[in-house]
């Protein structure tokens, strides 16, 4: 059931329960019985997507402390401002959409605080930083920075505005404007582009 609704998420479709329990020869009954509602299935498919998308992310940048953890939300910000699904999700159903993206009471928005702040439990445990906040605090700012920057205010041009998305994520990691240089990519095979 799962991978079928992320196929409709993944493809920007509407994630329809009749197609779905069709498919799956399953009743609607039972898929709400399961999980309750659309909205918490649907969650549980963009929370399982960003988790991956966060450890694929964490995965491509070499750099530790404070610095590595921006340039993995800078990573992680971008994605998430370039993808088709999201975007098609926010224009089909920007109410519902917003809710489900941003409800603290959803399973979304704490699951990606939990992403975010085991990314800075784990460079606390190396002795690579010490956060200027407690990490739990810190991980909900960040996430709800995003949320504004790439959710609630593109109407007012701040969407896909990662250079000050990544400025204030910087002030609250406490990475100096001078030391926040981007992470290069790397090409498939491990290498920065333009290295030999």
């Amino acid at each position: 059931m799962l991978r079928a609704v992320r196929r409709q998420y993944l493809d920007g479709e509407r994630v329809d329960l009749t197609v779905v329990s069709r498919e799956l020869g399953l009743s609607r009954a039972t898929i709400y019985r399961w999980f309750g509602s659309r909205e918490a299935l649907l969650g549980e498919v963009i929370a399982d997507e960003l988790q991956q998308l966060v450890d694929r992310e964490r995965s491509q940048v070499r750099r530790h402390g404070a610095v590595g953890l921006l340039a993995v939300f800078d990573r992680i910000n971008r994605a998430l401002a370039r993808s088709s699904a999201v975007r098609r999700f926010l224009e089909q159903e920007r109410n519902g959409a917003m809710r489900l993206l941003t409800a603290s009471s959803g399973v979304v928005q704490p699951r990606a605080v939990e992403c975010v702040r085991e990314l800075i439990d784990a460079e606390i445990a190396a002795g690579a930083y010490e956060p200027p906040a407690d990490p739990t605090t810190l991980a909900y700012a960040i996430v709800r920075l995003a949320e504004a920057f790439l959710y609630n205010d593109a109407a007012n041009g701040l969407r896909g505005d990662h250079e000050r998305l990544r400025a204030v994520e910087a002030a609250l990691l406490g990475v100096s404007a001078g030391t926040a240089r981007h992470e290069p990519r790397r090409s498939a095979r491990g290498r920065r582009p333009g290295s030999r």
